[in-house]
């Protein structure tokens, strides 16, 4: 049987994709290798999915084209598909940040999306894994299941972080077979990894968190930063990876509502700087972090040098990662087809027309928080438009 359209991948983007298209009459099918629709929803935001975030802007996200997504973000917000969560009973809140929870279960938003799909006349087929895509009057996709043919092909395969949950590069194969340019992928989302003296430093101090900006060129993130045993993570430190690359260095500030030192230590009595810390840091940490910056003194001992060193240190600390915990770790997959291929308005390839690429497979890569669900919302509500 021929379809209208053919949606490769179960994900977010995918299904919204092909709800749109069924509410337009269109007969619309989903492959899905896996054996599953929504594994990447399932396990999101604690199993509880970040759904949206409500300060969605194009300011958000990462691109080679930086204003790609405004076309897509405009016209399906983070409203939209609250409307859709509230239409469907599911109860949510707000964490922080204008991040938006379930209350319960992401599982009800995989519910909510296959009730959509079964009320559009969607067809869905999991365990059925492409082997083959023939463009000739339409397209032609081989699967493990048979050959299924199509007037408009959407890819919505992600990208390759997660690859426990059936991560591939198809997408980025099926974008090259068609001559359509890829801007390399990369981790995002992603606990940072450091060698040597660092990474021994941050393994003794694994498990403490503290409050901190964390800064690479004009980008900056204040939130959390965890010690591991292999180097960073936390939600500040997982928002600067996506715009970090190997051999750059980050700056992170330890005090950030503490403009100076000195005020801190007022009638210090002399008391040592790691006592001085431990009222604004972790104590563990600010035992470390001195033992390793500065001379074992009592504060009204250093000079006047050495206070400014320590001051420069505690606000602009210059740490150069060794890498990343890769793809098995990322959130998201930072690149992906080049959107200079794409149309903005409907995601379709401007090479060939009927081919259409949405969601993580895009090189469009949002902040930790919801950003990446609205755009897989967002994208695949483009494409259902016009598919």
């Amino acid at each position: 049987m021929k379809h209208d359209v053919i949606i490769i991948g179960g994900g977010a983007a995918g299904l919204i994709c092909a709800i749109e298209a069924g509410k337009r009459g269109r007969s619309a099918l989903v492959i899905e290798s896996g054996d599953a629709i929504g594994k990447k929803i399932l396990i999101s935001g604690g199993g509880r999915c970040n759904f949206t975030n409500t300060y969605t802007a194009p300011e958000s996200y990462i691109s080679g084209n930086p204003d790609f997504a405004r076309s897509a973000l405009a016209r399906y917000t983070p409203q939209d598909f609250i409307s859709l969560v509230e239409a469907h009973g599911i109860s949510y809140h707000e964490k922080k940040l204008g991040q938006m929870f379930c209350d319960g279960s992401a599982r009800a938003i995989v519910e909510m999306l296959a009730a959509e799909c079964a009320a559009a006349g969607v067809e869905i087929r999991t365990g059925c894994a492409v082997n083959a895509v023939r463009a000739s009057a339409g397209f032609a996709v081989g699967t493990s299941q048979g050959t299924f043919e199509s007037d408009a092909l959407v890819v919505a395969t992600g990208g390759l972080s997660i690859a426990k949950i059936g991560a591939t590069d198809l997408g980025y194969r099926l974008a090259q077979q068609f001559g359509l340019k890829i801007v390399g992928p990369r981790p995002g989302l992603v606990p940072l990894t450091f060698a040597g003296d660092d990474r021994q430093f941050f393994a003794d101090l694994s498990g403490a968190s503290l409050d901190a900006v964390v800064k690479h060129g004009d980008q900056a993130f204040r939130e959390n930063i965890l010690f591991t045993h292999r180097g960073l993570s936390g939600p500040a430190i997982l928002q600067i990876s996506s715009y970090w690359s190997p051999g750059e260095t980050l700056e992170i500030d330890l005090l950030p509502a503490k403009p100076a030192l000195a005020p801190l230590a007022a009638n210090t009595d002399g008391r040592e700087l790691s006592t001085i810390l431990s009222e604004h840091l972790p104590r563990r940490f600010a035992q470390s972090w001195s033992a390793r910056y500065a001379a074992p003194l009592p504060y009204n001992r250093y000079s006047a040098r050495q206070l400014a060193d320590i001051e420069g240190r505690l606000h602009a600390w210059q740490l150069r990662p060794a890498g990343t915990e890769g793809f098995a770790k990322a959130e998201v997959t930072v690149g992906g087809v080049d959107t200079n291929e794409l149309s903005s308005k409907t995601m379709e390839a401007r090479r060939l027309p009927g081919l259409f690429f949405i969601g993580e497979v895009v090189d469009v890569t949002g902040w930790l928080g919801g950003f990446n669900f609205q755009w897989a919302w967002a994208s695949g509500y483009a494409a259902g438009q016009f598919v």
